[in-house]
């Protein structure tokens, strides 16, 4: 029997303001230079992205009141819509250093693949909710997983690290569906040899591997280099916030994928790690909404986002500390990126409404 409580997870909605206001003061502290440089406005970075964060949360506001299964009836659409929208990247998208991401409406650009990840979050909830009893056959999860290859083809032409992260969602979604799980050993063990042979496709790939493998030995290295730097000089406890010395120029576009760096660099071993503490809280009280959520199509929803946030947050602090191969993933909340924060909030809002209906039911 269900059990409408009403209002949102409160502990979900204090880390998820926690986190953006704790973003804006990072980002300001490690973007000051870059945009005194470059703009001669200091406040430059924490501006922009001061305003695409209150547009989510007035975003995370609105659709956290709403009933989320309108979404259900949408799904289908959005995530054609991201493949029409990642297709226009291809043919008419805008390059920065040396990626072409982004898109521009008039004065406004935004990346695509942003809006891919809660695309398919929501397209596979719908998917496999309306499954049923077909979600327990192995050719049925292979077809599903495949649905969203398209999107994950498209985003990977130029952006690996999204597309890894799409794809994982994805197989995140069906296994939690799912009580069968040895069959995802074979999947991983498929989905290792495909990535392995996609990164031996390109040069630069595998110019990666040997940049992580010895980054002295490479000019491109030095961003990795430097960012250790900064996480060695921080210790125990920090420079203090605002005192990083990596941030002035040694650590290109500190403001971005680099930016956990700085936080070490700044606020130290204990700052870092009660970030880390922070983040994985967040997961934690997705996988218990997910639990809790009055149906598979809710639970699956909270579970793909916390398979979002638990996947990047992963990813950018392995690539930080050098324990993977540098890809360009933004830590979620933190990093300099207007479009990654519209959409996570709201994102956030989805989640927070599926958390408005709880049932004594284990969907997941």
């Amino acid at each position: 029997m269900s059990r409408t409580s009403g209002r949102p997870d409160p502990v979900l909605m204090i880390l998820v303001l926690f986190l953006t206001a704790f973003g804006l003061v990072t980002l300001y502290s490690t973007g000051s230079y870059n945009g005194e440089v470059r703009f001669g406005d200091a406040f430059y970075y924490v501006k922009k992205q001061f305003f695409a964060a209150a547009l989510g949360l007035l975003a995370m506001y609105l659709i956290g009141r709403m009933d989320y299964h309108i979404f259900e009836k949408y799904a289908a659409a959005g995530y054609v819509l991201s493949l029409v929208l990642s297709g226009l990247v291809l043919l008419v998208g805008d390059s920065y250093n040396g990626s072409k991401r982004w898109l521009s409406i008039g004065p406004l650009s935004f990346q695509p693949s942003e809006f891919a990840k809660l695309a398919v979050i929501l397209f596979l909830a719908r998917m496999v909710s309306r499954q049923k009893k077909k979600r327990n056959s192995f050719f049925n999860l292979i077809l599903v997983v495949g649905m969203v290859l398209p999107i994950v083809a498209l985003v990977g032409t130029n952006n690996l690290s999204t597309a890894v992260i799409i794809l994982g969602i994805a197989v995140i979604v069906v296994f939690v569906s799912d009580r069968r799980y040895m069959q995802f050993v074979w999947m991983g063990a498929a989905g290792v040899g495909f990535l392995a042979v996609f990164l031996g496709m390109e040069s630069y790939r595998l110019e990666r591997l040997a940049i992580w493998k010895n980054p002295e030995a490479y000019e491109k290295g030095y961003q990795t280099i430097q960012g250790l730097y900064a996480i060695g000089s921080g210790g125990l406890f920090g420079k203090g916030l605002g005192e990083s010395i990596q941030k002035l120029g040694f650590v290109p576009e500190a403001q971005n994928d680099m930016i956990f760096s700085i936080i070490c660099e700044e606020l130290g071993y204990v700052g870092a790690s009660l970030l880390v503490l922070i983040f994985l809280i967040l997961i934690w009280r997705f996988m218990v909404i997910a639990v809790h959520a009055a149906d598979l199509f809710g639970a699956l929803i909270a579970a793909g986002a916390m398979g979002h946030i638990a996947i990047q947050v992963i990813l950018n602090i392995a690539v930080v500390t050098n324990t993977i191969p540098n890809t360009g993933i933004t830590l979620p909340f933190i990093s300099y990126g207007g479009t990654s924060v519209l959409f996570l909030l709201s994102e956030m809002g989805i989640v927070l409404s599926v958390s408005r209906c709880q049932t004594g039911k284990k969907y997941i």
